[in-house]
């Protein structure tokens, strides 16, 4: 059905106006200038679904009625950039998209932030059983280069971490495992200060502020439910590294990450050391990897991660974790082989496959990718998951998928 705006969306809207009026007040003095960019992508596919039953508690009734199911993703990214003085911009990434399916989706029913978001910018004017139209603010933010480093305020992407798979040091944005269809990883509402000490060496310091647990939307955030973090990065010889530490869900992290080359082989490696708390115990959590480039048209990498948090056990997994977003993976140990080969000049193919030591479970997937011209491309895909009931991931539902993008 339809669905108004509620009150605080009315806020949010007029809070995005108020911004306009503003950027426009300062477009008559300062002369700015407007970036403006984007990308579409169509993406229609077809998914087997295993015989959940059970596994999850929840009603049938809540479940897809039949395993077969066709879905259509269609999402459009805008991405202007208003430049404003020197050094100055503000960066917006406004995403609409729309989703229909045959039956009831799974998933349907996200929260709109993520556990390090504080302002809710998702609004769903189509919330149907089987098509929903949303759009959203993932990026929003005003950046101050300085000669000694920058000052960037609003939703962002704070990177942090060399792994390409997995990244325990990325601790502000780590990637939604339900939204397998978008490139980007969540925003964090977050200030963050970068402070240059040299060439390849600077240290960067970040706030996010988050509601305490059973506080109302609105209402102030409680200093010992906020993260805090600084990260310091610098070179030695052919290797990167950082040292990294904060307050982050409410416990001491400190961890660490390099990258460099060891013969003729990329390397690199993260760490994570977090502190227990009221909730839950001290967890150790690290990614080994290694990539090689064989010949000019074969590459393979291949990632182990230790997951300290998880468990051995498929009766102890947090799967109510896992499906919203909060974590990446229920179990202790995985490894990750992958690579790409060049068929042809215009068509890449991909392959990978994950595993998880604990339950045996994982999934293979291969793609091949033309590109129709300097800015579209069209992807044929497979993604097979594997596993017996309750295994980590036979929760995935198997996928044929087409993917058309086009960015201008």
């Amino acid at each position: 059905m339809l669905r108004g705006y509620t009150a605080s969306g009315t806020r949010r809207s007029g809070g995005l106006f108020l911004l306009c009026a503003v950027l426009l007040s300062i477009s008559a003095t300062a002369q700015p200038s407007l970036d403006f960019s984007g990308y579409v992508v169509e993406l229609p596919m077809y998914q087997r679904l295993p015989d959940y039953g059970d596994a999850f508690g929840v009603p049938s009734s809540l479940l897809p009625e039949k395993r077969d199911m066709a879905v259509n993703l269609t999402r459009l990214r805008l991405r202007p950039t208003l430049r404003l003085w020197e050094g100055a911009s503000i960066a917006l990434e406004h995403e609409v998209t729309l989703n229909a399916s045959t039956q009831r989706m799974l998933f349907s029913e996200l929260p709109d932030v993520t556990n390090r978001q504080i302002v809710d910018l998702r609004w769903h004017p189509v919330r149907e059983e089987h098509v929903q139209l949303q759009h959203f603010v993932d990026r929003l933010y005003f950046r101050q280069n300085f000669l000694w480093g920058s000052v960037v305020a609003g939703r962002q992407r704070i990177s942090w971490g060399t792994g390409r798979v997995w990244n325990p040091t990325d601790l502000f944005n780590p990637i939604n495992p339900v939204s397998f269809d978008k490139i980007e990883k969540d925003g964090a509402d977050a200030v963050s200060v970068k402070y240059y000490m040299g060439s390849f060496t600077d240290l960067q310091f970040v706030y996010n502020p988050r509601r305490a647990r059973g506080q109302a939307d609105g209402a102030l955030s409680a200093p010992d439910s906020s993260n805090y973090g600084a990260r310091f990065r610098s070179n030695v010889a052919e290797f990167d590294f950082s040292v990294m530490g904060g307050w982050f869900d409410r416990r001491v992290v400190i961890g660490g990450d390099f990258a460099g080359n060891l013969l003729d082989a990329g390397v690199r490696g993260e760490m994570i050391y977090a502190a227990e708390n009221d909730d839950r115990g001290a967890y150790l959590r690290f990614v080994l990897g290694a990539d090689y480039q064989f010949t000019s048209r074969l590459y393979a990498v291949m990632e182990l991660l230790h997951n300290g948090e998880g468990t051995t056990s498929p009766d102890d997994y947090a799967l109510y974790r896992l499906f919203a977003g909060e974590i990446l993976n229920v179990g202790r140990n995985y490894l990750y082989v992958g690579g790409t080969y060049l068929l042809h000049p215009l068509v890449n193919a991909s392959f990978g496959a994950t595993i998880g030591f604990g339950d045996g479970s994982g999934f293979a997937m291969a793609s091949a990718t033309w590109s129709t011209s300097d800015n579209s491309s069209l992807t044929a895909g497979l993604l097979l998951p594997s596993g017996t009931p309750g295994d980590e991931y036979w929760f995935y539902p198997a996928s044929m998928y087409l993917k058309g993008d086009f960015y201008f």
